[in-house]
């Protein structure tokens, strides 16, 4: 069933992409809101029963509404399921930014390409230049490829095999959404109280990154994902992120990282990558590293599957 879930779903996103989630972040937005403004007293204990209220409600609604629907008929739950991964998993919740940067980058439209990023990074992104627009857009598409797709799958295929219907994706996507509302601000904000949602966070992400960055190295360059793996992944601001981008850029064979000037301040990046420069048509490769890389965990998982059923 997860795997029909998971097909179902990217063809369905792929034919009918959900024009906006706009509602769905408004209405999570004001729900973690309500916990941090009644729970927040800048403390981590505080912070913690939070996010363990705001995770568990959702979590135990689609628990019983699963073997609800489960118990009236297996085709009820298994729609749920594809529900679910519509709204939480997909390409095209980034897709379009990466599209029309690609686009104009082929059509030498760099202003055009800085302000398309721009947008979707939140940051001004007037001073970079052709290679360097290229190259912060394939980061950014490693980045959301996970958080949107691999680390989805991941989850939700290893609660569905608990048994436990499709809160896995549920989870790693609240468990996101709290890290940015909460984890990713600064103490002089919010004290305290986001501390436990980054761990957490960090938690729920270190096997299946690591996962993704692994897949990489299979459908890519295996030899230079490792020793970029390993050689660079360290240094990069985000160790974790270092893992996805260092492999990301090993499997592809182009350089990522390095320093740029971004809302006029000089960003210092280490160099990732053993490679090219970074261009259009790394991008386009970039996109062919992705999809690979799905289709082999789909394999994976009929692979799987199969054995399961022969077993």
């Amino acid at each position: 069933m997860s795997l029909l879930s998971l097909i179902t779903a990217l063809l369905l996103e792929q034919v009918h992409p959900l024009s906006s989630r706009k509602y769905l972040f408004t209405w999570l937005s004001g729900y973690v809101e309500f916990f941090q403004r009644n729970f927040n007293a800048g403390q981590q204990k505080h912070g913690r029963i939070a996010w363990m209220l705001a995770i568990a409600l959702p979590l135990l609604l689609a628990v019983a509404l699963h073997c609800l629907l489960l118990e009236a008929h297996p085709v009820f739950a298994w729609a749920f399921s594809v529900l679910v991964l519509y709204l939480t998993m997909g390409f095209r919740q980034f897709s379009h930014y990466y599209t029309d940067i690609h686009l104009a980058l082929r059509n030498n439209k760099l202003d055009e390409a800085r302000d398309q990023l721009g947008s979707w990074l939140g940051k001004s992104c007037r001073e970079l230049s052709h290679e360097e627009v290229a190259r912060v857009t394939i980061e950014q598409a490693l980045l959301c490829s996970h958080r949107n797709v691999f680390g989805v799958v991941f989850w939700f295929v290893i609660f569905m095999m608990l048994g436990l219907g499709p809160i896995g994706a549920i989870l790693y996507r609240l468990a996101l959404f709290l890290y940015n509302r909460w984890g990713s601000k600064d103490e002089a904000e919010y004290g305290q109280f986001g501390v436990f949602a980054r761990q957490a966070y960090h938690v729920m992400e270190w096997l299946p990154l690591r996962f993704t960055a692994a897949t990489f190295a299979i459908v890519g360059n295996f030899e230079d994902t490792a020793y970029c793996w390993r050689n660079q992944a360290a240094d990069w601001p985000d160790p974790e992120a270092g893992i996805l981008l260092a492999s990301g850029a090993g499997a592809l064979g182009v350089k990522l990282g390095q320093n740029i000037m971004q809302d006029d301040q000089p960003v210092f990046r280490p160099e990732l990558g053993t490679g090219d420069e970074a261009d259009a048509d790394y991008m386009q490769s970039a996109i062919g590293l992705v999809w690979r890389a799905l289709v082999f965990q789909l394999i994976l998982l009929l692979l799987l599957t199969v054995a399961n059923l022969l077993g």
